[in-house]
Order: structure tokens, then C-alpha cells, then sequence
């Protein structure tokens, strides 16, 4: 997983019917934009409005598309603002400043150089995370350094790098090497030959470990991910520096066209898109970005496979499901747990709650993707698909119904299953956890509280925007009343510049939130 951020709170949806915040922030996505978003470290920023319980703040602003926390970005510029030129020097010398201190050519330059090196000359600086050639030993004397890297620990650079580990920017958790060889063995019974691996650094370097192994396979790999460190083990027809969530390409033009040539090789046959984005990342705009990549892939395609789709399987949480498919229709959720090495709770084996919660969205057929059997996975002959062992069929919804991992009971007055833990509530009409607050805001849309759209697409948002303009105007004639009678004698002025602060000040907060 590389970086960003999920603007709506907490997670964005313990989906099918807990609670969720009542604000949050959105990305705008302009139909016909007239000008380019402004640039931060990360390339294109994102355009985003505050939204509180359907009541859209009036100013809207952009902020970086790969970081939550400002302190890893703290760009933030409102959409109608103006910028002196002094300003904007001094932000294009910022952005400069960040970017990594080598060239992609550079890197590889290096690299070459590196492997020739005697065993004993090959060594690597842990607190700068570079690869050191003789001519930097001097340099890095006062720091950690590690001797004699062989050749198989720099086809595992996974391993030898740190893992990014900030939740809120890189939430760089690496795929553990069963679940790694379980998708390397799907791909290969799928017959896929090329996999554009997106943000799946551990995938992508032991597909080509099994590629130059003894049992040699067939399939070839590249990635792209937002971690420059990569660019220092891998020739530029293997890695891409890129940021997945405004499908930025740092290195250019250059690194686009390695991208599209790849999806494009043998007309865009037997390729696959593995993608493992972080899950605190918005799904829409992630979604933008894979219909661009779908799009490239599209562009080598015949007239006659126009119908066809690129192969994808998109790694996130199962309780985004809902969010996928609504911009994926044809997608479905697998059964399938993913685990990671590092991260303390998405470890297969555990049980009840404390399983993985993440899955596996495919638009390939399930009854093709064969689960393993020794991890209690099992075939439902009236589903046609694997699931795993306590997904029990239910007769009511005709589906095995269980997201989680755990055995799902049947609610008949809301005519579907849900999670064991939860019971139907006769004051909000529906499953939930026994300690909820009833009354609360509901999952999905601010506006009417469907669970399959959000309030930008709400059919009653016109409605909605007329409500809050009237109830804003009210608001407005009590607070100039009020002010009339009590800030009599104050300067204008000052309360115009305090409000102008309070207001900026309120906006700067969601990155903190």
C-alpha cells in the first residue's frame, strides 16, 4: 500500500448499516475544468468542500491528493484564490526542494554500478535508505551502515527498506508471502502473463524472483508506487514513480509511456491490474485514476474488444464493497483474507472480529478463482464461488451472505442478513450494534440517508441546497440583528478580519480531524 486518505471520518463505512459521522470532507471532481489544480510535492492537488449533515460549506479548496496530516503536506489554497508571483515562486521552489535528491536516470546509473561491486563493496545506509557507492562511504560514516548485500537481497528490496509506516501519508503495509504466493499461483491458473502491480511492492518483486528462479514463470511485472526508494533497485521499464491518487507520473512523460506500453503489449492480452491502495484513500478518486489506466489499456484494444474489460483485482477492506461497486458494477468481493507481515491485526488465522477484514474486488468471473481448500475455503455450489467456511448459504437472501468472516444472521424485518452482534432496533427500523444512538446520521447520503449514493449525487440535493439556503438566510437576519444590538461602537472592520481568521482557521482543522 502507498498513500493518502479518506476525507469522510472514521472509516468510511462499517457499510451496510452502522453509524457514520455527520461531517466530512469531499472530493470535487469539476465536469469541465478550467483550470489546472495547483501543484504540491505530491503533482496535481485535490479539489474538496467541507460538507455538515448535507449543508455544503460555500468556499471550496484544494489540498494535497497523497497526505492527511499536514505536518507530510501542508499545502492548502482556496479554489477562488489569487496568488501574488512571489507566492507562487516560492511554492514551485518548495515543491523542488521535495522532490527525491536523484533523477530516475541517476538511480539507475547507480544500481549498475552497485551490482558490480565485489560482495564486500555493496553496502547500505539504513538512516538514509540508499544503496552507497565508494564514493559515498565518507559521507555516511556517523550512520547505521550494512555490508555485503547480496544480489538476492536486492531482488528483495521489501525487505531491506523500512516500511512507511504512517497511517495517515504512507500506511505502507507489505503483503505477507502466503498471501503474496496465493495471488502469484491465481495469476498464473488465470493465464495472465503481464501484472501492473499499483502500490503492491512485495507482489511485484516476487513475481520476479519466481520469473529468474530455477521453476522459472512467465509472467512480468511493473510497478507503480508513490515510494521514490524503489526507483534505486529497479531499471525503468520495472518502476514508475507514482501517485495513484491523481495518476500522476513524477518522472514525466518517460514513465507514462512505460505504463502504456506495458498495458498495451500483445493488444492487451493476458495483462492484470493488482492494485493494494491504503485504505484511509477516498474510493473516488481512486476510481478516477483505474479508469484512466483502464482507458490507456482501452487505447490498444481492436474495435472488436471494445467490450472487453482489463482484468482487475482491487485489495481494500470489505466494508468498502458498497463504494467499489458503485463505481465498478461488474466487480464482486471475493472471500479470500489478505494478511501483512506488518501490521498487527490483518493476520490470517485469527478469528470472530479479529480476522482480516481485507478482500479481494475482481470483475473476473468468481467461479473461476479456485480459494484453498486447506484454509477452510469451500465451494457453494448454488453461489457458484468459494467461501470460507463459516459463510453459511441462507435460503431468504439465496446467497451466502457473511462479509466478515463470521456465520450472519437473518433479520426478516430487514429482509437480509447481518453481523451476529447486531439486533434489530424498533426505534431507528433497522440492525445495529445494541449501544448505538438512535437518531443518529446514517451510512451513505447526508441528504436523504441511502446507503447507495452520496449526497454529490443525491436526487433531492436541489431540494436540500433550497432548505439550507433559506435556513442560512434566517440565520444571517437573526446574527445581523443580534450585531446590530450588541457590537454597536466596535470597528467594522475588526469583525470582518476575525471572521475571515475563524473561517480559515475552521478550514485548516480537516486535516487534522
Amino acid at each position: 500500500m502507498a498513500a493518502s486518505r479518506d476525507w469522510l471520518g472514521t472509516v468510511e463505512a462499517e457499510g451496510s448499516a452502522g453509524r457514520q459521522a455527520s461531517s466530512g470532507v469531499e472530493v470535487v471532481f469539476p465536469s469541465d475544468p478550467a483550470t489546472p489544480a495547483p501543484l504540491c510535492p505530491h503533482g496535481p492537488t485535490l479539489l474538496f468542500v467541507k460538507v455538515n449533515q448535507g449543508k455544503e460549506e460555500t468556499r471550496r479548496f484544494y489540498a494535497c491528493s497523497a497526505c492527511r496530516d499536514r505536518k507530510d503536506c501542508n499545502f492548502f489554497q482556496w479554489e477562488d484564490e489569487k496568488l501574488s508571483g512571489a507566492r507562487l515562486a516560492a511554492r514551485e521552489a518548495h515543491n523542488r526542494k521535495c522532490q527525491p535528491p536523484l533523477s530516475r536516470t541517476q538511480c539507475v546509473e547507480r544500481y549498475l554500478k552497485f551490482i558490480e561491486l565485489s560482495l564486500s563493496q555493496r553496502k547500505f545506509c539504513q538512516r538514509c535508505q540508499q544503496l552507497l557507492l565508494p564514493d559515498d562511504w565518507e559521507k555516511h560514516q556517523e550512520h547505521r551502515v550494512v555490508g555485503d548485500i547480496s544480489i538476492t537481497q536486492l531482488k528483495r528490496p521489501s525487505q531491506l527498506l523500512y516500511p512507511l509506516e504512517n497511517k495517515k501519508t504512507n500506511a505502507q503495509y507489505l503483503f505477507a508471502d502466503r498471501s503474496c504466493q496465493f495471488l502469484i499461483d491465481l495469476l498464473s491458473t488465470l493465464g495472465f502473463t503481464r501484472a501492473l502491480c499499483v502500490g503492491t511492492p512485495r507482489l511485484h518483486e516476487l513475481i520476479r524472483l519466481k520469473a529468474s528462479g530455477e521453476k522459472k514463470s512467465n509472467i512480468k511485472s511493473l510497478l507503480l508506487d508513490i515510494d521514490f526508494r524503489y526507483s534505486q533497485f529497479y531499471m525503468e521499464d520495472s518502476f514508475c514513480h507514482y501517485n495513484m491518487f491523481n495518476h500522476h507520473f513524477f518522472d514525466g512523460k518517460a514513465a507514462l509511456e512505460v505504463c502504456r506500453t506495458f498495458l498495451q503489449e500483445d493488444k492487451g492480452e493476458g495483462v492484470i491490474m493488482v492494485t493494494d491502495p491504503p485504505f484511509g484513500g477516498l474510493v473516488e478518486p481512486l476510481a478516477v485514476t483505474f479508469k484512466k489506466l483502464i482507458g490507456m489499456w482501452k487505447e490498444g484494444q481492436s474495435q472488436d474488444s471494445s467490450h472487453k474489460e482489463l482484468p482487475i483485482f482491487w485489495i481494500f477492506p470489505y466494508f468498502f464493497e458498497s463504494r467499489i461497486c458503485q463505481f465498478f458494477p461488474s466487480f464482486c468481493m471475493l472471500d479470500y483474507q489478505v494478511d501483512y507481515d506488518n501490521h498487527a491485526l490483518y493476520k490470517h488465522g485469527k478469528t470472530g472480529r479479529k480476522q482480516s477484514p481485507v478482500r479481494i474486488f475482481t470483475n473476473i468471473p468468481p467461479n473461476k478463482i479456485i480459494l484453498p481448500s486447506e484454509e477452510g475455503y469451500r465451494f457453494c455450489p448454488l453461489c457458484q464461488r468459494y467461501v470460507s467456511l463459516e459463510n453459511q448459504h441462507c435460503e431468504h437472501c439465496n446467497s451466502c451472505t457473511s462479509k466478515d468472516g463470521r456465520k450472519w444472521n437473518h433479520c426478516f424485518l430487514c429482509k437480509k442478513c447481518v453481523k451476529p452482534s447486531w439486533i434489530h432496533c424498533s426505534v431507528c427500523s433497522h440492525c445495529a450494534l445494541p449501544d448505538h444512538s438512535c437518531g443518529g446520521p446514517k451510512d451513505g447520503c447526508f441528504i436523504c440517508g441511502e446507503l447507495d449514493h452520496k449526497r454529490s449525487t443525491c436526487p433531492k440535493i436541489a431540494t436540500s441546497k433550497k432548505v439550507n439556503k433559506a435556513v442560512r438566510k434566517q440565520k444571517q437576519r437573526k446574527s445581523s440583528k443580534m450585531k446590530m444590538g450588541t457590537t454597536k461602537g466596535q470597528s467594522m472592520n475588526h469583525t470582518s478580519v476575525t471572521r475571515k481568521k475563524n473561517r480559515r482557521e475552521r478550514a485548516h482543522q480537516y486535516l487534522c480531524s
